[in-house]
């Protein structure tokens, strides 16, 4: 259907550039045998009026009754033009039907043009528009089966574009199994490391009786580093397959921080080190209380450990855009080799404290980010690190 569409498109072109050169044609044709005979009736009357002069009037009076009294007043340097006499004053019947042809014909190549001109344009435009939809629909996850309309210029466009998105929804599709296959593997290993956890765990705790030393104290701390790696992976492995549930609702931010802090009171005494969260107006932010409280305490935890005896401050302010919490510390500040990999998985900087295992900071960073939010980790002028974290409310 389209591949006759396009040879009528194409026919329709030429025949209306066909029309146009056959009208200017005639014209140019019908000009010249005009001034032909403009030419030879002038040498004729011209040669006469030489040899008896006196016939220059009965020459005059001929010509105007042939054209009807049609003289133009023009002097030229020829007898007719001297008589006031033009090449339009002979155009004869014949000379004004081609000229009306011409003129037909050359309105009508025009107008034919035009129309083949704007329905192709019309038509490139409506397929462009539909391809444009169709690609705007992949965008929104929502595209259906690209059907083809038969052969035109755009077939291969077309073709290739559908090429493109299947390759994509299949490159899609393998990479969420992937990631599926990750998170339930990861769900596995977790699962199968608290089984030999609980076992050690019990023993340490028979032996607790009749054996002391630095040994079993060695133990217990590595057990709780298990403990908590495990419970890490299994949360990181319900983020990866999407399973994990996080409620939104309207959370103060004072309250947040404080919950944060009292969770860890007991490892800030241990440590010597103070938390300073400063009572301001009412802020809401929309999120998950406990998970989200959850990122806050990793956040605070890190900053702890890299300023021990000193505060740890939090501040946080609102605007329509975000919200913003900033927690901080009085330390040496990261690394600068450290800041781009701070929020990737298992990563440990150099100046990490001996429990680390590198999941906090990237937990942190997926729950936050789960919740139309940003997290950003930097030094601060003053000394020390910072942690900038925004939620959004839109």
């Amino acid at each position: 259907m389209n591949s006759r569409r396009n040879i009528l498109v194409t026919s329709g072109v030429a025949f209306a550039v066909g029309l146009i050169a056959a009208a200017i044609a005639v014209w140019l044709v019908s000009y010249h045998y005009s001034r032909l005979s403009f030419d030879l009736l002038n040498a004729v009357c011209g040669e006469v009026v030489e040899q008896e002069p006196e016939t220059r009037g009965i020459i005059s009076a001929a010509l105007k009754e042939y054209t009807e009294g049609n003289p133009d007043g023009v002097l030229h340097d020829n007898i007719l033009s001297g008589l006031g006499y033009h090449v339009s004053d002979f155009v004869s019947a014949g000379y004004r039907q081609n000229i009306f042809f011409a003129a037909v014909g050359l309105t009508a190549g025009i107008f034919l043009f035009l129309f083949t001109f704007l329905y192709r344009n019309r038509t490139e435009t409506h397929r462009i528009r539909a391809l444009a939809d169709y690609l705007e629909q992949v965008n929104s996850g929502k595209a259906l089966i690209l059907s083809t309309s038969g052969e035109d210029d755009f077939s291969k466009l077309e073709d290739e574009i559908y090429k493109t998105v299947t390759f994509l929804y299949q490159t899609k599709e393998q990479a969420v199994q992937i990631k599926n296959d990750f998170a339930e593997n990861l769900s596995n290993i977790a699962h199968q490391i608290k089984t030999p956890i609980t076992a050690i765990s019990l023993s340490v705790q028979r032996m607790k009786p009749g054996f002391e030393g630095r040994g079993l104290e060695q133990m217990e701390k590595q057990l709780s580093r298990l403990t908590y790696l495990e419970e890490a992976l299994l949360v990181l492995s319900r983020l990866d397959a999407g399973t994990l549930s996080l409620q939104k609702e309207e959370t103060d931010v004072f309250t947040l921080l404080v919950l944060a802090a009292d969770n860890l009171q007991e490892l800030f005494s241990n440590s010597g080190t103070s938390i300073d969260i400063p009572e301001e107006k009412e802020m809401m932010i929309i999120a998950d209380m406990d998970w989200t409280m959850e990122a806050i305490m990793n956040l605070m935890k890190n900053c702890m450990e890299h300023n021990k005896g000193g505060t740890v401050h939090c501040s946080y302010v609102q605007n329509p855009l975000y919200t913003e919490i900033l927690i901080w510390d009085e330390g040496a500040g990261f690394d600068r080799e450290d800041i781009p990999h701070l929020f990737e998985r298992f990563y440990r900087g150099k100046n990490v404290s001996e429990g680390g295992i590198g999941i906090g900071l990237a937990l942190a960073k997926e729950i936050i980010e789960r919740q139309n939010g940003t997290i950003r980790a930097k030094n601060r002028p003053e000394g020390g690190a910072i942690f900038e974290i925004r939620f959004y409310t839109l």
